[in-house]
């Protein structure tokens, strides 16, 4: 994941969490969630692809 593609997924995430107005969508979330963690563990300048 990128840092583009990670601002996006953070940005995604902060909208269905926060906006009213969206309905609440929990496998979307702990998806996004899932992908956060994943790139938050990868070895500091690897572009892992787990």
């Amino acid at each position: 994941m990128t840092d583009v593609e990670y601002t996006r997924t953070l940005e995604e995430l902060d909208r269905l969490l926060n906006d009213p107005s969206l309905p609440m969508q929990p496998d979307r979330i702990w998806s996004l969630l899932a992908e956060v963690s994943r790139h938050e563990l990868a070895p500091v300048g690897s572009d892992c692809q787990l």
